[in-house]
């Protein structure tokens, strides 16, 4: 995969750090730097036209360039501020007073959603939380059978965020829609480094961000909903960008017929989507499916390392199973942490997890060996 290595050039920290934390925040870009300042000299020159110039159009071709990732039609994913805002106006379409009242979900789910769906527990909800029985997967059958007829909601996550475990999404799916229940699938994850197809999927919604995988940075969020829904459906969480005419400012809502922009609220947080706008383009340009083998080559790597270092692996085993991150654990890991940070090997630390190591496409075999390598050595110093 020698030719994916051409892309360093692109990642101005590449060249003084050891970066192996992109399940956290991906490498920049350099030309967020050109997008950034392209968003200024619009907004300095155009002023107020900008909006009828390019910005009104650009808000959907930023969610177009993510639909191609996922393999969405046009016109269906919507960006947000953060995941949580994306998940709150899907929940928004949804009423907990009737006997289909039910969320289901894992104890493995990112907290922030795990969060917001609690809130709803004062309107009627009610959660029932599936435990994972080792704290890196969820059992597909136990979440299988926690849905029901009762239920209404079922947000779940692609890829663990603690682990890097690939949930098998499709009987979830399948279960959900047998009993008239929603799927919102959390993929920020995968979309980036695992391919994800939403239309072999059949799933409801989507959501993720653009900070980790997709090499966006912060602010710029995804929601991706299925055309028949998002004809039917009125989220409550709205404003004037959803509306059929916004700038005729009308006193009533009339949604428009765009389902991404009916999901949509007010105005928009345009600078994030200039500085995501070449992660996106880049990913698309590689391919997913050709990171994903990347990514494997590199994360087989690591466990081989740590499996010689005599450390524990928190994450899958089996590849077909484990997303891009490995997760070591070992004697002092928190504080091994901290010190790798200071020595310019960037990773990040989960409790009850351990250290999360996330190569990319444009990592290398020879950063891979050199952070378990820092690794070992700053275990051997502190004891």
């Amino acid at each position: 995969m020698s030719n994916l290595l051409q892309w360093r050039k692109q990642f101005p920290i590449l060249d003084k750090t050891v970066y192996l934390i992109s399940n956290s925040l991906g490498a920049m870009p350099k030309a967020v730097y050109d997008n950034l300042r392209m968003y200024a000299d619009i907004w300095s020159t155009s002023g107020v036209r900008a909006w009828d110039e390019c910005w009104w159009e650009f808000i959907g071709e930023i969610g177009n360039i993510l639909a191609d990732i996922i393999n969405a039609p046009k016109n269906t994913v919507s960006m947000h501020q953060n995941v949580t805002i994306a998940e709150a106006a899907v929940l928004s379409c949804f009423d907990f007073t009737g006997k289909k009242n039910k969320i289901v979900y894992s104890d493995m789910n990112f907290p922030s959603v795990m969060y917001l769906y609690q809130q709803r527990t004062k309107d009627g909800a009610r959660i029932k939380t599936v435990k994972s029985e080792d704290g890196i997967t969820v059992t597909t059958q136990k979440m299988v059978d926690a849905i029901d007829d009762s239920t209404l909601l079922v947000p779940i996550s692609h890829v663990l965020f603690k682990s890097g475990y690939i949930q098998n999404v499709k009987p979830i799916i399948e279960k959900s829609h047998q009993v008239g229940a929603h799927v919102i699938l959390d993929t920020y994850q995968s979309v980036g480094t695992v391919p994800v197809d939403v239309q072999e999927l059949n799933v409801d919604f989507v959501v993720g961000g653009s900070i980790k995988w997709l090499c966006g940075g912060p602010g710029a969020a995804y929601l991706y909903v299925r055309p028949d829904l998002g004809a039917k459906l009125q989220p409550r969480i709205t404003g004037w960008m959803a509306h059929a005419t916004p700038f005729a400012f009308e006193q009533k809502m009339r949604f428009t017929d765009n389902v991404a922009f009916k999901f949509l609220n007010g105005s928009p947080h345009l600078p994030a989507l200039y500085a995501v706008k070449a992660g996106y383009e880049i990913i698309r340009e590689i391919g997913v499916a050709n990171i994903r083998q990347r990514s494997l080559q590199l994360t087989k790597r690591i466990i081989q390392k740590a499996q010689e270092l005599g450390f524990q692996i928190n994450s899958p085993l089996d590849s077909e199973k484990r997303g891009g991150t490995v997760v070591v654990q070992m004697k002092n890991s928190e504080q091994i942490s901290k010190e790798l940070l200071k020595r310019d090997f960037l990773i990040d630390w989960r409790p009850d997890a351990g250290i999360r190591i996330s190569p990319h496409f444009y990592n290398t075999e020879k950063e891979v060996d050199a952070i378990m390598g820092e690794i070992w050595a700053i275990l051997n110093n502190s004891e």
